[in-house]
This record gives structure tokens, sequence and C-alpha cells, in this order.
């Protein structure tokens, strides 16, 4: 994310010279209003954020036993996640690949921070019961049982 910021910065300062140079003898365009010159900040509902971020850190500190601190913490960690992502399915609502990619990278983002705040207990049962929320198989799955109707089992 910062490598393409600073990309994107450096092109900018680059270019400018080259742009300047090229407009120089150029009449000077008409100014737009300034409303249209940006496109206006995503509208949050910022009460409908803090309260998935609270029922996520209630149902967390229900399921793991979350101690004062952990509930401050992991309180903090699940707000601003909570509200990155509701920032990007606004911003990136017409390109669906790229809000995607944001929204993964505060999810993993996310993980990194509880990692550090969890004991090691409460992240792997976190984890595992994420896993099954979200239907990832369990390795236990994966070595079990032969799949039936596979050639060379009985």
């Amino acid at each position: 994310m910062k490598a393409s910021f600073l990309l994107a910065t450096l092109f900018t300062l680059t270019a400018a010279p080259t742009l300047l140079a090229q407009t120089a003898g150029r009449p000077k365009p008409t100014p737009r209003p300034a409303t249209t010159a940006a496109a206006p900040a995503p509208k949050l509902d910022e009460g409908k954020i803090a309260e998935r971020a609270t029922a996520l850190t209630a149902n967390m500190q229900k399921a793991l036993g979350l101690n004062p601190q952990q509930m401050a913490k992991v309180g903090q960690i699940n707000l601003i996640s909570v509200r990155g992502v509701e920032t990007a399915r606004q911003t990136y609502r017409q390109n669906v690949r790229k809000m995607g990619g944001v929204i993964e990278d505060i999810g993993q983002s996310r993980m990194a921070q509880l990692k550090e705040v969890l004991s090691p207990a409460q992240f792997d049962k976190y984890q595992r019961k994420r896993e099954e929320k979200m239907g990832v198989p369990s390795s236990q799955g994966i070595q079990g049982n032969p799949v039936p109707g596979m050639p060379g089992q009985e």
C-alpha cells in the first residue's frame, strides 16, 4: 500500500516539470468549482460502526475470556478494522477487486494486531473458531477419512 503511494508521489513529482513546460505557452483553463475538484469523503455511520465493533469485542470476550487490558486493546483494533472495511466498501463500491484487496489487507493487519494482544492459547482458539465460521476445512478433516469413490480405496 505504501509502495503504490510512494510511486504515485514520485511520478507526480517527476512529471510536474514536464507538464509545466508543455503548458507554458497556453492560456490557463477556467478553474472548476471546488465541489467537483475532489471526490467527497464517504459518509460513514459511526454509530453502526461502533455498534458492530462493540458486538465483535463482546463476542470475543465471551469466547476467549479477555482481561480488561485485552478488552480495551481488542476493542480499539476492532473499531479501526470495522471502520476501515466500511470505508473501503464505500470508496471502492465500483471496483470490487480493489475493495476485496483492501479488505484482505485490513483483515491481515487485524490478525497480526490480535496476535500481539491475545495469549497464544487465546489466539489459537480464536483462529479455530474463525475458520469454522468461514467454512475452512480443518487439517484433521484433510488427514482423516478418504474420499468415497476414489480409485485405489476400498
